[in-house]
């Protein structure tokens, strides 16, 4: 009798009001996985390394392994007429130059204030004639040689029979301002360049043996480098270029070596690092790890340790294992990389991919692995475990570094739980009803019926088999008990 005199504007008041505390509670949920699904990084977390909280999230870093722009990034450029290198990392690039090849010393002199400008130009024709007016101007302007290694030179040949000028011109431009370091602060700041130009000449000699095939000189040439103390080196991290010779040579010992001295709890990580870490423990079981025989009598010391690395490294930079195990395609590396970024996997598995291949099982147990570090990274899963929590910005600068025409990989992706999907849709869907009811009561009444009976049709079908079935009169003692 109650039902029966309700109006339908009661029921759209009803709709209404449920629909306004849906809207509520999905605007509560949303704010709350916004504070604490994904959370403010910079918090401390106690199992993370404390003296690496201080490090800057977004520092962009030099990429140790960079191509050479006319020998290789010029080369992809015509054969798929896609630009590889983005405006912003060029423009970092040029800011690298300026920094590391001119001083205050060269106020005057006209070759290198042409190359002061030579390096911000974006036009690499431009740039090109620019280093050829230097030369012409002065034939010791080791700068200049660079710039037409880099740009000028089509094949890595070429690159190198530049280079060596340009290391004859360096090395005598740095004895002689050797002799004058002393004699005030610009004659320091001039030893200062000289001996950059040198260093950076020395090191793409070295990227030149090894790109043409000769390890042993090049491998010879970056442990040379190694030993040098100027503030470039920080840079440069030539001992990731030598990792990378000495995995060609399958010199594992010396890699062992060269991590011993770098993978140490007080220097910066790199994917380099962490993944040559894991590399090295894989090679011991992976080519006899099988993950049934696993699953059945439990890892092994040697296999627990080669598990724990590859979730070491993963944590360290989660976008590699994508790219080694070939489930996103590779592009050229960027010029410059973000530590723990998709522009660092990139770098890394561009140059790495082969060691991991000629090393039988090592993808294998890759692949087998890797997905399990997410399950030991405290919640939410920007907090670290073994590492400084996982950076914010990461997405924001690798969208800068790398080209349009790549999808950068973002972690951690921040999808929406299924209970703020499910609050939008029954908040949605109750204001439809509330402004169906208003607007045409009687047919929504009708339907509202039908729905009813439709959903009451198998209740009454089981009630009617339950009646044939069982006798009457039980029913009957059923309803007084």
């Amino acid at each position: 009798m109650f039902l029966s005199t309700l109006t339908p504007k009661f029921y759209v008041a009803l709709t209404g009001t449920s629909s306004l505390i849906s809207g509520l509670i999905l605007i509560f949920e949303w704010w709350y996985f916004r504070k604490y699904g994904g959370s403010d990084t910079s918090t401390d977390n106690g199992s993370s390394n404390n003296n690496q909280q201080n490090i800057p999230e977004c520092k962009v870093w030099r990429n140790p392994l960079n191509l050479y722009r006319g020998a290789e990034y010029q080369r992809f450029y015509w054969a798929t007429n896609k630009e590889p290198l983005t405006y912003y990392d060029m423009n970092l690039s040029a800011q690298d130059h300026q920094t590391f090849f001119t001083c205050e010393a060269d106020a005057g002199k006209a070759e290198y204030e042409i190359m002061q400008t030579a390096w911000r130009e974006r036009n690499p024709v431009i740039r090109i004639k620019a280093a050829h007016s230097a030369l012409e101007r002065n034939p010791d302007c080791a700068p200049a040689y660079i710039l037409l290694a880099e740009e000028e030179a089509t094949t890595i040949t070429e690159a190198e029979k530049i280079l060596k000028q340009a290391l004859k011109v360096a090395e005598s431009n740095y004895r002689k301002s050797q002799n004058t370091q002393h004699q005030g602060s610009l004659m320091e700041a001039l030893h200062r360049r000289d001996t950059n130009v040198l260093i950076y000449i020395k090191r793409r000699l070295a990227m030149c043996a090894r790109k043409l095939g000769k390890l042993k000189e090049a491998v010879k040439m970056f442990r040379d480098l190694t030993k040098e103390v100027p503030p470039i080196m920080n840079v440069l991290n030539i001992h990731e270029n030598l990792i990378e010779a000495l995995l060609e040579m399958q010199a594992y010992a010396d890699v062992q070596a060269v991590l011993a001295k770098y993978d140490d709890i007080s220097l910066p990580k790199s994917a380099t690092i962490c993944y040559t870490a894991a590399l090295l423990k894989a090679r011991v079981v992976a080519d006899k790890f099988s993950p049934d025989i696993a699953s059945k009598r439990g890892l092994t010391t040697a296999e627990m340790a080669a598990v724990e690395a590859i979730h070491r490294a993963v944590e360290f930079n989660p976008h590699v294992p994508k790219y080694l195990l070939e489930i996103k395609p590779l592009i050229l590396p960027p010029e410059h990389v973000l530590k723990r970024g998709d522009s660092e996997a990139i770098a890394y598995a561009f140059f790495h991919l082969p060691h991991w291949k000629q090393m039988d099982g090592a993808l294998n147990l890759l692949h087998c692995t890797w997905e399990g570090t997410f399950r030991m990274l405290p919640y939410p899963l920007e907090r670290g475990h073994l590492f400084y929590p996982y950076p914010t910005c990461t997405e924001c600068a690798d969208r800068e570094l790398l080209p349009a025409f790549h999808e950068v990989s973002v972690y951690p992706k921040k999808e929406l739980p299924f209970f703020i999907l499910f609050t939008a849709g029954l908040c949605s869907f109750t204001a439809l009803l509330a402004l169906l009811t208003h607007q045409y009561p009687e047919p929504m009444g009708v339907v509202a019926k039908a729905i009813l009976g439709w959903l009451s049709l198998p209740f009454y079908y089981i009630l009617d088999k339950l009646e044939a079935i069982l006798p009457s009169n039980l029913l009957q003692q059923l309803s007084r008990i």
